[in-house]
């Protein structure tokens, strides 16, 4: 209980630097936190995703298109359970910055494949009656305010022109991990409009999604379907789509990587930050070490009173640390919801954001403990302060 009393005596007694250590350990939790957050986002949407789909795209790139008919020849593959289509349309709104992803698919099977995105069945039979219908996720109807029955015009960019629309649903999303921020419109829509205005763009579509039985031989069927289509003028690509997201997050690896780098070297600064402190410490109380060694106190009395300073400014660190992580991660979550849908504060984070702390503050009372212990009793009665 005496080593606990001056432990806390100790970690106050500069309380101006045992403040801005403090402050340095939390922002630093901090910026591990929202950075590893960071780098979560960018995997969110292979994490969402089912093991039991496959994508498949054009061989030799995404931008290339395939014909829509091989999902007649895709549909006979055994173990196939369902298929459907996509076409990214890539209109604006409004203003060319209000990006969302937008697709137009083949309703009533896209929607089966994908169970996740929950829609009412009265909204779901609006859309697959109307050809002009769309269904949106919820938070990209909050972001710009729209409601069942909403009429909206997008000026086309892939596909120019202008296109009318109206809003006859809108999904929410099954787990938290299910990005709500989408457009789906109807590929019949834009197909027949391609016939009339751009022939050779007519019975095209970006990818095909196939629903598999074993998700266990989806590298075989992989393969299979792309055998059917070698030597064709549009040979396929095909895999999980996980692989298929993933795809996106290679593009981006230097980012991605460079995010890792900076977290771990935030780990670091933690240290140095905290062991400049406890060296400081260790260096002003070398004679007072001296006379409790004097008094009868042991070696082991004085790595307590090291040690668990050091643990105790740590621990307040990162604590304070965790506590301010929520706002901040709020409000950049805000700032970047056009382009990070999924940006989702992981508790497994902040754990690791305050087990790192304590474990700095264990490390960096190493040194100066093993100097104050073998520092002897004669050398550290000279040191006046």
């Amino acid at each position: 209980m005496k080593v606990l009393k001056l432990v806390s005596k100790n970690a106050t007694r500069h309380l101006l630097r045992t403040a801005l250590t403090i402050l340095g350990l939390a922002i630093a939790v901090m910026a591990f936190a929202v950075i590893r957050t960071s780098i979560d986002a960018w995997y969110a949407g292979a994490r969402a995703s089912s093991p039991n789909r496959l994508v498949i795209t054009n061989a030799i790139s995404l931008v290339f298109d395939l014909p829509v008919a091989y999902k007649d020849k895709i549909a006979q593959i055994d173990g196939v359970t369902g298929i459907s289509w996509a076409q990214w349309f890539g209109g604006t709104y409004v203003d060319p910055k209000n990006f969302f992803p937008q697709f137009a698919i083949d309703g009533e099977t896209y929607l089966d494949l994908y169970p996740e995105y929950i829609i009412p069945s009265e909204q779901r039979e609006a859309f697959l009656s109307e050809r002009n219908a769309v269904i949106v996720g919820r938070a990209l109807a909050d972001r710009f305010g729209w409601s069942i029955g909403d009429p909206i015009r997008l000026t086309g960019t892939i596909f120019p022109g202008e296109w009318d629309f109206v809003i006859r649903g809108i999904y929410t999303g099954k787990m938290e991990t299910t990005d709500e921020s989408q457009w789906f419109m109807r590929y019949d829509y834009l197909d027949e409009r391609m016939k009339v205005e751009a022939p050779p763009r007519a019975g095209q579509v970006g990818s095909f999604i196939v629903q598999i039985d074993d998700p266990s031989r989806a590298a075989q069927m992989s393969a299979f379907i792309d055998s059917l289509f070698v030597n064709s003028l549009a040979e396929t690509k095909t895999q999980t789509e996980e692989a298929f997201q993933l795809s996106f997050v290679a593009m981006a690896s230097s980012i991605v990587t460079g995010l890792r780098i900076v977290s771990f070297m935030v780990i670091g600064i933690i240290l140095l930050v905290l062991a400049n402190t406890m060296a400081m410490t260790a260096r002003e109380r070398v004679s007072e070490y001296a006379v409790m060694k004097t008094l009868g106190f042991r070696p082991i009395h004085i790595v307590g009173l090291i040690f668990g300073e050091s643990l105790v400014i740590a621990g307040i660190g990162g604590l304070l640390g965790v506590i301010i992580t929520f706002p901040i991660n709020g409000l950049l979550a805000e700032v970047i919801k056009d382009y990070f849908p999924i940006f989702k504060l992981d508790p497994l984070t902040l754990v690791l954001g305050l087990v790192s702390s304590l474990i700095v503050g264990f490390v960096a009372a190493v040194f100066p403990t093993l100097k104050a212990v073998r520092t002897p009793i004669v050398d550290g009665l000279r040191i006046i302060d």
